[in-house]
């Protein structure tokens, strides 16, 4: 039968415009040149927040993974904290795929992108603009910023405008930023107040995490006008889309559409909630689905045949 690989987790950090982003690189043991998978979390969220549940396997399956935390967030560099910039996540993903490029440990002309919910949008974007990657994979993608405005609901739009007024004062007068919750309870102003949206983020923090709910309220407007799905179309490489039929943050309907004009696109669907798709069965399903792919597209090495 075959067994996976071994493998093993270093630190790493790379240079991204102003500061630097602190990452984790998985290696599978004794193998010489790796393809490479990189992975960018959803809003706010830092890579301890099951990340290397899914880079574990990748590197289990013979694909080397670095699994990175944005600028402003967690461990990562960038001033001031809890700044969430699209343009900057943006510029982290390159420089993450730069810094593959420089690494004589992996393969680097085999790499693919995987994001996740925010990340999933940015994986879009990023593989639009990167024809040299091999593959992506998108999973539960942001794919439309007004889509998920009217998912949020007008009244909780509307109960985030005084802070996101002060927070534009406050940034024009030098001071820290006013802060808005990234999840909160239904009712509550926050980016995400479905009912599952706190306690899905909850339940993927460990303890000891570098995570704070919240972001610097300026970001509101932005994230509206985001719109990552219109890149499907340009994506030349085979990308799989992973959606959530009950998806509460990132609807369903919308995705499938710019899912469906991706020239080489998969869609998988399942019947799990956003936040499901961290933990249990249905992260085995995903992360079996997603090995599948990836293997299919960049070719690992065979993990050592046993008797």
């Amino acid at each position: 039968m075959t067994t996976a690989h071994s493998f093993t987790r270093q630190d790493i950090t790379f240079p991204s415009g102003d500061s630097t982003c602190a990452g984790w690189l998985y290696l599978p043991t004794g193998v010489t040149s790796p393809p490479v998978v990189v992975l960018g979390h959803g809003l706010g969220a830092t890579r301890e927040m099951r990340l290397d549940a899914f880079a574990e396997r990748f590197a289990q399956a013979g694909i080397a993974a670095v699994a990175f935390t944005y600028r402003h967030f967690g461990d990562s560099g960038g001033q001031p904290r809890q700044l969430l910039s699209i343009k900057r996540q943006l510029a982290d993903w390159d420089a993450a795929l730069a810094h593959v490029k420089t690494r004589p440990d992996v393969d680097r002309s085999r790499v693919a992108v995987w994001g996740s919910s925010f990340g999933g949008g940015h994986a879009i974007t990023v593989a639009s603009r990167h024809p040299e990657l091999r593959a992506a994979v998108a999973q539960c993608p942001f794919t439309d910023g007004l889509a998920s405005a009217l998912a949020l609901g007008p009244l909780a739009s509307l109960r985030m405008a005084p802070v996101l007024a002060r927070d534009l004062v406050t940034r024009v007068r030098g001071r820290a930023p006013a802060m808005v919750p990234i999840a909160s309870a239904p009712g509550s102003p926050a980016l995400m107040n479905a009912p599952d949206a706190l306690p899905g983020y909850q339940a993927l923090q460990p303890p000891g995490t570098t995570f704070r709910n919240e972001v610097a309220a300026r970001v509101i407007p932005t994230i509206a006008a985001y719109r990552p799905g219109r890149a499907a179309k340009k994506v030349t490489m085979p990308i799989l889309f992973c959606v959530s039929n009950t998806d509460s943050v990132t609807p369903p309907a919308q995705t499938l559409r710019y899912a469906g004009t991706a020239p080489r696109g998969e869609i998988k669907r399942y019947d799990a909630s956003h936040f499901d798709f961290y933990t249990g069965e249905t992260f085995e399903q995903l992360v079996r689905d997603q090995t599948e792919f990836l293997v299919l597209r960049l070719h690992p090495a065979p993990a050592v045949q046993t008797p």
